[in-house]
């Protein structure tokens, strides 16, 4: 039997990088190959070494991949089971000690450079640093056994100056556990794999290929779901397929794009929309300064505020510290970026040192603002059509900020996770609370995970509809028309009690949104998915109605083209952690 080289499954082996990715397989009555050089690359009968190169080389592309398909050949006999398992073992040695020199030599030039230096403070790296010092015989170990933990934990031993004798030590005898285990066992299983595959697609490179993408699969999905947290993990991925509320934003509104193309149609312009609030650049879509917007609020309704510059840390802070006198108010201070978009970079600074911090990552336009401890807090939506005298409250959204209640024996990250709803946004929390993950919570002791309320940042939204009163819409209504060229937004408010709310008084308003603010009640968990799309449908035809009522009035909408290319600036250009407080 030889192995043949054949274009297109040389194609798609090379893509999933197993072993002879340059050959497949076919029966032993087919011709040799005619190619000199490529039958000394294939033939069984060449040097086990050269087998051996090609085997490491396959490596390099994908280590689980080229271990799968070393014992799928051997189970058939096209490979000697030695020659694949020290073609596989120098592989992933040598990758290993690649990943390690990679970040030696080059991840230390990464740290110095300005925008990873905000990311990645001196402080935290060194936290890494001596974490990694401490550990890193086990933690080389078990990212063995956990997919997608290698690279990012090698280039970071790398870079961080993990000693190269003890990573390569704890890599060799990683590597001498993980590849026997995964090639014989696979050479052991390999017959009832292939079968299934040659039955369909004959005994060529097609069903090889399958066979190999199938173990990998199984084999993966096994790890995943050897330890409860895998167990959880798949759990909160799997439930994201019905907990609609935590779709991606492209996914949740694909299907709302042909009623807008409809309201396009019927109003004559894709920008209609936004001529909804003259009295906000392009009605309030993206970039706006959330500080020229409360300063055309009253006062007496506003959380006490005032706009750091860009400039040096030390000069803002000064700046800070100017404002803080002049205002009579002291720390903890919000401070935001004064055009971020759904909770990007919010922080609580609580000292100089935590305002500093938050400049050196931000240096950009800064809101300061008070911190109101509410501690509720609720989106009021609100709409006016330019025809009538007074405007309605759409929507409330009544915000519950994500919290968990120690029990003396389970760290942080072990209660986020067993939290069925905490669990679908794991990421988040463990990424605000990273220093603080394996911290044991004192029993009954709440630990509050999320101050901003966004929906992305982890604050669960109900609808309010029972705080909507006629004495609540007619003071938003009051300080609405306060707003020059104000029609249509939200609201987001703060407050003690739901009494003094719905008569109307004892609130604070910490941010007034435009034209792409939602009705967010939308994601009550509660709600169904109809009953969201039906709200969002009845709010953009609102939208677009209150648009082209202003157009008629003389107000212009946004171009097209200069709106699409405000809005990729903004997201291209803005700088620092999106995790907020």
């Amino acid at each position: 039997m030889r192995l043949i080289p054949l274009s297109t499954g040389s194609l798609a082996c090379l893509a999933m990088g197993f072993a002879l990715s340059f050959t497949t397989v076919v029966p032993a009555e087919a011709p040799p190959a005619t190619d000199p050089a490529l039958d000394l690359i294939v033939d069984r009968d060449a040097h086990p070494w050269w087998q051996i190169a090609v085997i490491a080389a396959a490596t390099f592309v994908s280590e689980d991949l080229t271990c799968i398909s070393a014992g799928l050949l051997a189970n058939r006999g096209q490979l000697e089971l030695v020659t694949g398992l020290l073609g596989c073992f120098i592989g992933i040695f040598l990758g290993d000690i690649g990943l390690w020199c990679l970040g030696r030599f080059l991840g230390r030039r990464l740290l110095e450079l300005r925008w990873v230096a905000r990311k990645f403070p001196p402080d935290k790296v060194e936290q890494v640093r001596h974490w990694l010092n401490r550990h890193s015989w086990w933690a080389v170990f078990a990212s063995r056994f956990m997919p997608g933990t290698r690279l990012p934990l090698y280039v970071t031993a790398g870079t961080l100056g993990v000693k190269a004798w003890r990573f390569a030590l704890w890599a060799l005898i990683s590597d001498m556990a993980w590849t026997p285990l995964l090639v014989v066992s696979v050479a052991l299983l390999g017959e009832a794999a292939a079968r299934p595959f040659e039955m369909l697609f004959g005994p060529g490179w097609i069903a090889l290929v399958c066979a190999v993408l199938t173990v990998w699969l199984l084999i993966r999905a096994a790890i995943a779901l050897a330890t409860r947290r895998g167990r959880q993990r798949a759990v909160a991925k799997l439930s994201t397929i019905w907990r609609w509320e935590f779709w991606p934003a492209w996914l949740f509104y694909a299907p709302l794009v042909p009623w807008l193309a409809l309201l396009a149609c019927r109003h004559r312009s894709l920008t209609a929309w936004t001529a909804a609030n003259p009295g906000i650049p392009d009605g309030g879509v993206v970039g706006e300064s959330k500080h020229a917007i409360l300063a055309r609020l009253d006062d007496q309704w506003v959380v006490p505020f005032g706009l750091v510059g860009a400039g040096d840390p030390a000069s803002r802070l000064d700046r800070l510290r100017a404002w803080i006198v002049e205002r009579s108010l002291a720390y903890p201070l919000v401070l935001k970026p004064d055009a971020g978009q759904r909770g990007f970079g919010v922080r609580i600074a609580r000292s100089d040192d935590d305002a500093t911090a938050h400049f050196s990552e931000h240096p950009y336009d800064v809101l300061i603002q008070q911190f109101d401890p509410g501690p509720l807090e609720a989106g009021v939506f609100y709409v006016r059509e330019p025809d009538e005298p007074t405007g309605r409250i759409f929507s409330i959204t009544d915000k519950h900020f994500p919290a968990v209640t120690g029990d003396g024996i389970r760290t942080l990250e072990a209660l986020i996770w067993d939290n069925p709803r905490l669990r679908m946004q794991a990421g988040v929390f463990l990424a605000r609370h990273a220093a603080r993950r394996d911290e044991v919570v004192e029993r009954d002791r709440r630990f509050p995970l999320a101050m901003a309320g966004n929906h992305c940042q982890g604050t669960m939204f109900k609808d309010g509809a029972h705080l909507a009163t006629p004495e609540l819409a007619e003071t938003i209504d009051r300080i609405a028309h306060g707003f020059p060229g104000f029609f249509f937004g939200r609201f987001d408010v703060r407050y003690e009690d739901a009494a003094s709310l719905r008569a109307g008084r004892d609130f604070r308003i910490i941010e007034l949104n435009g034209v792409t603010s939602e009705s967010t009640n939308i994601y009550d968990p509660d709600r169904s998915l109809l009953w969201a799309y039906r709200t969002l449908a009845r709010q953009w035809a609102l939208l677009y109605r209150i648009g082209d009522a202003n157009r008629r009035r003389g107000h212009r909408p946004a171009r097209l083209g200069p709106l699409v290319k405000s809005i990729l600036s903004h997201y291209r250009l803005r700088e620092g952690n999106a995790i907020a407080d």
